[in-house]
């Protein structure tokens, strides 16, 4: 058993299909099949059933691709991460998720160039949860994201907690109050656009319909749905709930009376400026389109939206610190409550 192999094996089981995994790999389709045969003779075990298309991996095979990929990602990852070391990078790759771009992130690499003068910062629009694998695999150095994750590679900091604020179309009638409660939105469409949800689970929440208020009646034929027209039952809502936004409300025992998910945020708030219902989003957005969106404070202090910075726990790019000085810096400039933290190095 060797890596060009294990390789063989884990092209063809991605793709199902010898052609495929050739073209990906560079083989030909009878080296794919010869490496192949050659693992499942050393092993003594049939890993793909070869008679079915696609092709299919036997129980045996499911077992070894789910272990094996692992280790292989965790070769991956070492590799880069030694050739990286042995030849550090002078740019500073930073990953972003779009909504830290519409707050502080712009000031602090502003910050940053301005203590280091000669440094080059590549900056890259990629999720939370993609940031994991493209720090292992060295596309980025460092990431601002929204998630905590549990990863034996990754080391994060908070950096704070940013409040979330109510979006609403300019002509809907909670457009001009002030202080908003999470209850008095729950007869709204609540427009989701989060793409990962929270990464453990949370404890069951028992979620009640709110009683009446003379703010939020429903109708006595009101059903609670979600996105495709499927009533909430009180058993669903007993459930954990781990999409963000869901579970903010959840908190409070309350359910939106519909959901809609969307791709993104910027198609969250394209709808809401159609008045085709109500939104969260982090306070720094509340920029954007202003022209057709009210954003409103939510009177709930710990519905907050956190900042994380995250790093590998074996690799700290020699830029890391300042980036992480100059976000401090812009916090103290604004007046804005953290506690100051630092990535631990082993090398």
């Amino acid at each position: 058993m060797d890596l060009k192999q294990l390789k063989a094996f884990i092209a063809i089981a991605d793709l199902r299909s010898f052609s495929a995994a050739a073209t990906k790999t560079g083989l030909s389709q009878p080296s794919l099949s010869r490496l192949l045969k050659q693992l499942e003779t050393d092993m003594g075990v049939e890993l793909i059933n070869r008679y079915n298309r696609p092709l299919h991996l036997t129980e045996a095979g499911a077992f070894f691709y789910d272990k094996i990929s692992a280790i292989l990602t965790e070769i991956d990852t070492v590799t880069s991460m030694t050739q990286r070391l042995s030849a550090p990078s002078s740019a500073l790759n930073i990953g972003f998720v779009p909504s830290v771009l519409y707050g502080l992130l712009p000031e602090v690499i502003a910050s940053l160039k301005q203590s280091n003068p000669d440094i080059e910062v590549n900056l890259k629009d990629i999720s939370s949860y993609q940031q994991i694998d493209a720090l292992k695999s060295g596309d980025i150095d460092v990431g601002f994201g929204r998630f905590a994750h549990q990863d034996p590679w990754i080391q994060q900091i908070l950096l704070r907690h940013e409040r979330y604020v109510v979006a609403l179309p300019k002509a809907h009638p909670l457009a001009n109050v002030r202080e908003q409660r999470l209850i008095d939105l729950a007869n709204n469409r609540l427009i989701l656009y989060h793409q990962t949800h929270l990464p453990i689970a949370t404890p069951a929440i028992t979620t009640s319909i709110p009683k009446p208020t003379s703010t939020n009646k429903l109708p006595a034929h009101t059903k609670r749905t979600n996105s495709t027209g499927q009533p909430l039952s009180f058993s669903t809502l007993n459930e954990p709930v781990t999409e963000p936004l869901l579970h903010l409300f959840a908190q409070y025992g309350i359910a939106p009376l519909m959901t809609t998910t969307v791709s993104d945020l910027q198609v969250a708030l394209g709808l809401v400026a159609a008045g085709e219902g109500v939104t969260l989003v982090p306070a720094s957005l509340q920029t954007v389109r202003t022209e057709q969106i009210s954003y409103q404070r939510l009177v709930h202090e710990n519905v907050t939206s956190p900042i994380y910075l995250h790093t590998l726990k074996d690799f700290v790019h020699p830029k890391i610190p300042d980036l992480l000085t100059a976000t401090y810096q812009v916090y103290e400039q604004r007046g804005i409550t953290y506690r100051k933290q630092k990535f631990a190095s082993k090398l």
